[in-house]
C-alpha cells in the first residue's frame, strides 16, 4: 500500500520533471495534474527540500578560476584565464586577453624593472591598452630585430615600444637589426659590434619579458608569417622541421625543442637560455588555433605567467590531462 509520503514524493517528482525537464509553466502543470498553482509550488519546494531536485549555479568566473588553478598546478606557473562570449571572433578574444594582460602587467610591475618586449600582433594589442604607471631607472628593450627586405620594421616595432615608453615613462632601447639574417655568418659578425653588444647586454638584464606566440597554424597569421619575413623556402623548412611556434622569432617544436631548426641560426631573437634567466616572463595567448605553439612554449619553460583566453585554456587543460593519463 502506498503511503501518503510516497504519494507526495511521486507527485513532487512528476511536477519537477514537468517544470525542470520539460520546461512547462506552473499553470500548465496545475492543469495537467488537476491541482492548484499553489499546490504545484509546494510540490516543487518539496522536491528541492528532499533532494529530488538539486539546483547548481555555475559562475563563469569561478569556472575560469578552476581551470586557471589546474593549469597552474600542472605547469608550475601563474595563470590568468580571460573569459569571452561563446561566439567571439579571434579579434574579440585578442582584445579581451590583451586588455587583461596590460592591466596585470601595469598593476604588478616593479618600479625599477626593465621591460623586454617582443614585437607582434598580441604585444601590439597589449601596448594599446596599457594604463599609465611611472617607473624609475628603467628602460623598454626591444628583444628581437624587425627589419626585412621590404622594410626597416621601425614603424611597426617602434610604435609598440613607444606605447610602452609612454605608459611607463621609460627610455627605449631599440634593436636595429633584421628579424632574420640572410646569412648566419653576418649575424655572428654583427654580434661582435659594441653597439649591438650593448643591446644584447640590456636584453640579458631585463626583469620582465612581455611576449605573444607566433604559430604557422594560426587562423589569423602572426606578423612574422604574414609580413614578408619568411620566404617560401623558409616556410617549407619550418614544416619539415616540425615547427609549432615561435617566441621572438626563435622557432620551436611542440615538445619545446629547438635543436636542428636551422632558421634559428639566422634569427635575431634571444636564445631560450637567455629567456629562461629572465625572472618574470609574461605571455599572452588568445587564439585556440595557437594550442600547439602554447604547448611548445610551456614545454620549453619560457613562461612564468600566462594570460590565456578561456576556450584555449580549456583545450590546453584537456590535452594536458590526456597526456598525463588523468
Amino acid at each position: 500500500m502506498t503511503t501518503d509520503s510516497e504519494a507526495r514524493a511521486s507527485h513532487a517528482l512528476h511536477a519537477a520533471q514537468l517544470y525542470y525537464v520539460q520546461e512547462r509553466s506552473m499553470d500548465q502543470i496545475a492543469d495537467e495534474m488537476a491541482v492548484s498553482r499553489s499546490s504545484v509550488s509546494r510540490l516543487l519546494a518539496h522536491a528541492r527540500d528532499t533532494g529530488l531536485v538539486e539546483i547548481t549555479v555555475h559562475s563563469p568566473q569561478e569556472a575560469g578560476s578552476v581551470v586557471a588553478r589546474r593549469l597552474a598546478e600542472r605547469y608550475g606557473i601563474s595563470v590568468h584565464v580571460v573569459s569571452s562570449p561563446a561566439r567571439s571572433t579571434d579579434a574579440e578574444r585578442l582584445g579581451r586577453t590583451a586588455r587583461a594582460a596590460a592591466h596585470l602587467l601595469s598593476s604588478s610591475l616593479d618600479l625599477n624593472a626593465s621591460i623586454g618586449v617582443a614585437w607582434g600582433v598580441t604585444v601590439s594589442a597589449i601596448a594599446r591598452h596599457l594604463p599609465t604607471k611611472r617607473v624609475y631607472n628603467s628602460e623598454v628593450v626591444q628583444m628581437n630585430g624587425a627589419a626585412n627586405e621590404s622594410t626597416s620594421g621601425i614603424s611597426y616595432s617602434g610604435a609598440i615600444l613607444e606605447r610602452f615608453s609612454q605608459a611607463f615613462g621609460a627610455d627605449v632601447q631599440q634593436f636595429p637589426v633584421p628579424a632574420l639574417f640572410d646569412d648566419p655568418h653576418t649575424k655572428q659578425l654583427l654580434w661582435r659590434e659594441r653597439s649591438i653588444r650593448r643591446v644584447l647586454d640590456a636584453q640579458a638584464h631585463v626583469q620582465v619579458f612581455v611576449f605573444g606566440l607566433g604559430s604557422p597554424q594560426a587562423d589569423v597569421p602572426s606578423h612574422v608569417y604574414a609580413g614578408d619575413y619568411l620566404s617560401g623556402e623558409d616556410l617549407r623548412t619550418l614544416v619539415r622541421d616540425g615547427v609549432a611556434g615561435d617566441c621572438a622569432t626563435v622557432f620551436y617544436r611542440i615538445d619545446g625543442s629547438t635543436d636542428g631548426i636551422q632558421i634559428n641560426e639566422r634569427s635575431s631573437g634571444p636564445g631560450f637560455d637567455v629567456i629562461r634567466r629572465i625572472p618574470r616572463r609574461l605571455c599572452a595567448v588568445s587564439s585556440p588555433s595557437k594550442l600547439g605553439a602554447l604547448r611548445g612554449a610551456l614545454a620549453a619553460s619560457l613562461i612564468t605567467e600566462l594570460v590565456v583566453e578561456e576556450t584555449l585554456a580549456r583545450r590546453l587543460l584537456e590535452v594536458s590531462s590526456s597526456a598525463s593519463g588523468r
